[in-house]
């Protein structure tokens, strides 16, 4: 049989988490005026820049109501100059005892409600460029078109969803982590995840969000990573499962995974204590590199026996022999031989 001896790893310490890739922003885009769509301009798969024009409204007629709207203006306008100057000439004439007291209150009141008129016009043609604005939809932020709910044709009432809108570029991994581990979870922290369309490559994120509450069904809680996604690789609402990085480099207690007997259940090690076998029950977590983490039941520098073990008992006692000259030394291996008695 041969022996080695536990070796402590520096492992990241993480727990398995598994969770879904949303997008960082999505939009139901809806008609902000109402009626007939004229054209759309993008459909879905479409990639967008803030504000890009995605649909026409009833462009015709909102341009007519500015026009009218700004022709209203000009002549509100006008009306308050031609009453400015016409209660100049009245002040004046009430100067020289011409014109009476009544003209005068005549020609303020004329000129206030002028006044007021060009505010009203004013805003009857601000209100009418922004109508005419919002018949052309654009795009809220930089994304991509996810749905179009809209046809050339369709009568949109304001309100009406037109577009699925979602930004991509940045996706947010919502996943969840046990209760047990709340104290361990802070921003900032580092996910490594996969997913099924790339098998065999990892994608991270950081930490940037953890939820106050956990849930009663799951006695778990959420917590929220941001994504880069770099050239658009990952689509939004996608399954991802991966490690939530809780501690760097933590050392760790690992053995050859040949070490390791499992039977009934039970996982164990068989431990060399000078020249007797002793029989250990153990926690084991990750391989890596054919080695196997033990969570519970080790630490580094004690020898376990990692082939052999079938001739083993508890309490046999071992001989353990040097390696023959002619091997390479190995620190972390020796080889032995058991005795042929057990201990009594």
């Amino acid at each position: 049989m041969t022996v080695a001896k536990v070796e402590a790893v520096p492992l990241d310490r993480t727990v398995s988490v598994i969770g879904t890739l949303f997008a960082k922003d999505q939009a139901t885009v809806g008609a902000q005026v109402e009626g007939q769509c004229e054209k759309t301009l993008v459909d879905f798969g479409d990639r967008l820049t803030t504000g890009q024009e995605m649909a026409l409204i009833d462009t015709t007629t909102y341009q007519a109501l500015a026009q009218q709207a700004a022709a209203n203006l000009a002549k509100a306008r006008a009306s308050a100059a031609n009453g400015g100057q016409n209660l100049k000439r009245t002040q004046d004439l009430a100067k020289e005892k011409i014109a009476s007291a009544s003209d005068l209150d005549k020609a303020v009141a004329d000129a206030e409600q002028a006044e007021a008129d060009v505010k009203a016009a004013e805003a009857a043609e601000a209100v009418a460029q922004l109508n005419l604005a919002h018949s052309r939809v654009k795009a809220p932020f930089d994304g991509a078109v996810a749905q179009r709910i809209v046809s050339k044709g369709d009568y949109a009432k304001a309100g009406s969803p037109l577009f699925e809108v979602v930004n991509d570029s940045v996706l947010k991994f919502i996943l969840q982590v046990p209760e047990r581990y709340a104290s361990f979870v802070q921003k900032e922290l580092r996910v490594r995840f996969n997913v099924d369309n790339y098998p065999g490559e990892t994608f991270g994120g950081g930490v940037y969000l953890i939820s106050p509450a956990v849930s009663t069904a799951s006695r778990a809680f959420n917590v929220g990573a941001l994504v880069t996604n770099t050239n658009f690789r990952l689509k939004a609402n996608t399954f991802a499962r991966g490690a939530l990085v809780l501690e760097r480099a933590v050392p760790t207690p690992m053995i050859p995974l040949e070490g390791v007997v499992s039977f009934a259940g039970v996982t164990k090690v068989f431990v060399v204590e000078g020249d007797t076998v002793h029989a250990r029950a153990v926690k084991v977590g990750r391989i890596q590199d054919r080695r196997q983490e033990v969570l519970e039941g080790l630490k580094a520098g004690e020898r376990v026996v990692v082939s052999g073990q079938s001739r083993l008992s508890e309490g046999l006692r071992v001989t353990i022999q040097s390696p023959q000259a002619t091997s390479a030394p190995d620190d972390s291996a020796s080889t032995a031989a058991a005795a042929a008695n057990e201990k009594r």
